[in-house]
């Protein structure tokens, strides 16, 4: 079952995975509290993917940096034995490259292990195939750790349409539902996104909405 087919009634099937048991017990327990069936834990990356493909979870809340095999690999094991689970990254990494290595690996969710739990449920809650929902405080508080403070570029002017289309992209929608919400046609929509990732200096979606973000172009997920 996937998250899009859960009823109202069901409880989102939750495994944890991090290396530090007593996080990931306490992480368990504040899901199960918030409403959703957290279904177990695991404490390393071969245990992460038995687990998966024994429980078959609708999610997968992942810790990138473990012992012996990192997040990212365990994801792209994941995602082949348990293909209907959603796998949510969490990492201390801020930087926008994090992001986009965890988008390939497969993941749908990026957020920071020092953000709010109430965040983080409010990601977990909206998080869906085939998209990558990124947490408003990944890059909260200026430029990446990673990178020097004032280098995150100047700040490009956007036409109403384009920030339209932008905010659309940082709900996670698709181009062609944000075509159907905004009224226009296909080639218009696609036309408007290949103008932001022109004026971002970037090459997918997925950058534009890391840049934006990093930007202040987005405004938080409460926000919106």
């Amino acid at each position: 079952m996937t998250l899009a087919q859960l009823r109202p009634t069901d409880l989102a099937r939750v495994l944890v995975v991090d290396d530090h048991r007593t996080f990931a017990e306490l992480l368990s327990g504040a899901l199960a509290s918030a409403g959703m069936d957290a279904v177990g834990t695991a404490h390393s990356a071969a245990q992460a993917v038995a687990m998966a493909q024994d429980l078959q979870p609708d999610i997968v809340v992942m810790d990138i940096e473990m012992p012996r095999q990192d997040g990212l690999a365990a994801t792209r094991r994941i995602r082949e034995v348990a293909p209907d689970a959603v796998v949510a990254v969490v990492t201390a990494h801020r930087d926008p490259d994090w992001v986009v290595r965890a988008a390939q690996a497969g993941a749908s969710a990026f957020i920071p292990k020092d953000g709010s739990l109430a965040e983080m449920i409010d990601v977990l809650s909206r998080v869906q195939p085939g998209q990558m929902l990124v947490a408003p405080s990944t890059f909260a508080g200026g430029a990446p750790r990673s990178s020097p403070a004032g280098t995150r570029g100047a700040v490009p002017q956007l036409t109403r349409r384009e920030q339209e289309v932008l905010d659309c992209l940082g709900r996670g929608m698709q181009v062609k539902a944000i075509a159907r919400v905004l009224g226009i046609t296909l080639e218009t929509c696609r036309g408007y996104v290949k103008s932001l990732h022109a004026k971002l200096g970037v090459r997918s979606q997925l950058e534009a909405v890391v840049k934006a973000q990093q930007l202040g172009l987005l405004a938080a997920a409460d926000e919106r």
